[in-house]
């Protein structure tokens, strides 16, 4: 939910709490829910070892981060306020994508559909196009690149004061910088059944990059002499903050936490690898089934009847 910037006397709670109801986001995120559970339900007992209960943690703690960067207290403060929408931003596509690959949903939410929609979706999954674009999407290249465009393109002054002021275009943001990022996090996180296609080593780089356009920015924002967002300076403060001092707090919020999130799965994989090459260690541990595997995805395809 986004509201626009100015002096547009803000909705009564009753309002607020309605439009954050019906927001598409916050209703996908309970159908999503929904199904993911129903699915992981029936996984849970079949592959016990596959879903366990950190599966539906990870993807339920995921949503809910989900209808959090959009709960009115946060989308109001956004509106007026550069840190807050910079929270938003880090939520949406630090936070939430890492956490609903970590569910593995793609089994599970197949699964948790009624069986008439289930089969038609499976036969669009199978079908030559269908396999072509999974193919394209899961090419790191291709979610890097969009990741990066995205990025860039919501931040140029120009289109990020037109998405403060336009509902529409604050969707259209908002889904355009979550789409990149879920198709970002999908090779680093690899869920099962999803196979590499680059070797494992090759995500350092992949996110020390990332890492390094979400550092110029921050940079940028926090040292700027000048406010970048012209939209934030037309807001009137009851706080005794400046709109420059707001852009500097956002440029740190998107510095620390933003390069903390990109990072920390560079040790994981590191660590990982360099475990993978200890046998003694490797026969000795127990089975982990987790999120950063050290060598690409299971080789096994899954199995998600269409009938259950």
């Amino acid at each position: 939910m986004s509201h626009p910037v100015g002096p547009v006397p803000p909705a009564g709670p009753e309002a607020s709490l309605l439009l954050w109801v019906l927001e598409p986001a916050v209703v996908a995120s309970v159908l999503a829910a929904g199904l993911y559970l129903r699915g992981w339900t029936i996984l849970s007992r079949r592959m016990p070892e596959r879903f366990a209960t950190s599966r539906l943690v990870a993807i339920m703690t995921g949503l809910a981060a989900v209808i959090l960067a959009l709960s009115p207290p946060l989308a109001v403060l956004a509106s007026v306020l550069l840190r807050a929408h910079m929270i938003q931003h880090l939520l949406l596509m630090m936070v939430v994508p890492p956490l609903l690959w970590m569910g593995a949903p793609v089994a599970p939410m197949l699964l948790g559909l009624p069986r008439p929609i289930r089969r038609w979706v499976a036969l669009v999954l199978a079908s030559p196009a269908g396999r072509r674009l999974a193919r394209v999407l899961a090419n790191p290249a291709m979610s890097g690149a969009a990741f990066f465009v995205a990025f860039w393109t919501w931040h140029v002054p120009a289109l990020y004061d037109l998405a403060l002021h336009s509902d529409f275009w604050h969707h259209v943001e908002h889904a355009c910088l979550f789409a990149t990022a879920v198709l970002f996090w999908r090779p680093v996180i690899l869920p099962w059944p999803a196979q590499s296609a680059w070797p494992r080593w090759a995500m350092i780089p992949y996110l020390v990059l990332a890492d390094l356009q979400n550092s110029v920015l921050a940079a940028v924002l926090t040292f700027s002499d000048r406010v970048i967002y012209a939209a934030y300076e037309a807001v009137s403060r009851s706080q005794g903050i400046s709109a420059l001092e707001d852009q500097a707090i956002a440029g740190v919020i998107m510095w620390v936490p933003g390069s903390l999130a990109l990072l920390l799965p560079v040790l994981w994989i590191v660590a990982t690898a360099m475990g993978a090459r200890e046998p003694d260690l490797m026969r000795a541990a127990p089975h982990r089934d987790w999120q950063f595997e050290p060598r690409g995805a299971d080789r096994e395809a899954p199995s998600v009847p269409v009938h259950e």
